[in-house]
C-alpha cells in the first residue's frame, strides 16, 4: 500500500487524509507491504527517486542506512522521496513497475538479492533507472550499482576482533550466502587471525534479514558451544537479536556495528562500528542522472576515497592502547600495507 507524505501546505491536510484513507482501502488486498512518502521543501529540481525494501525501513541496519541514504542525498539534490517496505519477493518487479508508471526519475534497490527483479524492471523499462546497491550489474544503460569493498568491510571488524577476543573465539551471523556476505567473513576471517592466529571464527546464517529471534538464538547457540566473545553481523534486524544475547552473556562479550555508526547507541557492547557511507555513493548516482551520464556503471566506495570507514571507537570497552593499535591497523589496511 502506499501512503504519500507530500508538504503541500496546511491547507491540504484534510484532503490528504481523505486521499490516503481511500488508497489504504483500495490496497487492502497487498498486506505484506506497507509504504510511505517524503517531500523535499523548497520545489528543488522535481525529480523523484524512490525505494523498495523487503523488510521494514527502521530495521536498525541495511535497509535504514540505505533508506536514510537515500533520503539525504535526495535532500542534497533537491529531489522527492518515495519508499515501500516489506515487499514479498514476488512483488519486487510490480513494486517498481508501479514507480517507473508513476513517473519516478530513479528506482533504488538497496541489495544484491534484487538483481533479477531489476533487471526484468529495467529490459521493460529502457527509458527508466535503476540502482542496485551491493552489485556490480554493467550490461545496462539504464542500471548503475554501487558497491562498497566487503572484503575491507569484514577485515576492519576483523582486526578490532583479533585485538580484543579474549577466549580466542569470535562470530558471524549472516542472513544469506551472499557473494558480499562470503566476501566479508573472508576478510573478518584473514584480518582476524593475522592478528591473533590462535583466532577460530564460527559463521551461521538465519536466512532471514528480519528475524531477531533467530539471530538471539544462532547467537546464543555460538556464546554457549563455542566460547565466542566477539560478533558481528551482515544481516539487518537478525543482528539486533545476537546484540540482545552478547548482552544477556554478560560482561565480556562484544559486538561489532554495522552498516551505520551506531556505537554510541550501546558504548558497553559495542567496540566499534564499520561504515558504508550509502550517502556518498548515492549522490554520485544522482549526480549521474542529472547529468545525463547514467548507466554501465558501479560507483565504488572503500578505505582510499571515504565509501567505507571505521566508525567511532568505544571509549568504555576499548582501551587506549587497543584503539591506539586498531587505528595504526586500519592505516595500513587503507595503504594497502596490511
Amino acid at each position: 500500500m502506499k501512503n504519500v507524505k507530500k508538504w503541500l501546505g496546511l491547507f491540504m491536510c484534510g484532503l490528504l487524509a481523505v486521499v490516503c484513507v481511500a488508497g489504504l482501502s483500495a490496497c487492502g488486498g497487498s498486506g505484506d507491504s506497507g509504504s510511505g512518502d517524503s517531500g523535499t521543501e523548497g520545489g528543488g529540481s522535481g525529480k523523484k527517486v524512490a525505494m523498495i525494501l523487503d523488510g521494514p525501513v527502521n530495521d536498525g541496519g541495511w535497509g535504514a542506512s540505505c533508506y536514510d541514504a537515500m533520503v539525504q542525498a535526495a535532500k542534497d539534490h533537491g529531489w522527492e522521496t518515495a519508499y515501500t517496505e516489506n515487499v514479498a519477493q514476488a512483488d519486487w518487479t510490480t513494486t517498481m513497475q508501479d514507480y517507473v508508471d508513476q513517473g519516478y526519475d530513479l528506482v533504488i534497490a538497496p541489495g544484491n538479492q534484487y538483481t533479477a527483479s531489476v533487471e526484468d524492471c529495467a529490459k521493460s523499462n529502457p527509458d527508466a533507472k535503476f540502482c542496485i546497491f551491493n552489485d556490480e550489474v554493467s550490461d545496462y544503460d539504464n542500471i548503475e550499482c554501487t558497491m562498497p569493498d566487503t572484503v575491507q568491510i569484514g577485515q576492519i571488524a576483523g582486526i578490532m576482533a583479533g585485538l580484543t577476543s579474549k577466549t580466542n573465539n569470535i562470530g558471524f551471523i549472516g542472513a544469506m550466502e551472499l557473494d558480499t556476505t562470503l566476501n566479508k567473513i573472508k576478510g573478518y576471517t584473514e584480518a582476524a587471525q593475522k592478528i591473533n592466529p590462535d583466532i577460530k571464527v564460527t559463521t551461521a546464517y538465519s536466512n532471514s534479514f528480519s528475524d531477531a529471534a533467530k539471530g538471539k538464538e544462532l547467537a546464543t547457540t555460538m556464546i554457549n558451544s563455542n566460547n565466542v566473545d566477539v560478533m558481528f553481523g551482515d544481516a539487518s534486524i537478525v543482528d539486533t537479536g545476537a546484540r540482545e544475547a552478547l548482552k544477556e552473556a554478560g560482561a565480556g562479550h562484544f559486538d561489532i556495528g554495522q552498516p551505520g555508526d551506531i556505537t554510541d547507541t550501546d558504548p558497553e557492547l559495542i567496540l566499534v562500528s564499520v561504515v558504508t557511507d550509502n550517502v556518498k555513493m548515492t549522490n554520485e548516482v544522482m549526480d549521474d542522472v542529472e547529468s545525463g551520464s547514467f548507466g554501465k556503471k558501479t560507483i565504488k566506495g572503500d578505505l582510499s576515497n571515504g565509501g567505507v570507514y571505521a566508525g567511532a571507537v568505544s571509549d568504555k570497552i576499548v582501551d587506549a592502547d587497543t584503539k591506539a593499535k586498531f587505528e595504526e591497523y586500519v592505516a595500513q589496511l587503507k595503504d594497502g600495507k596490511f
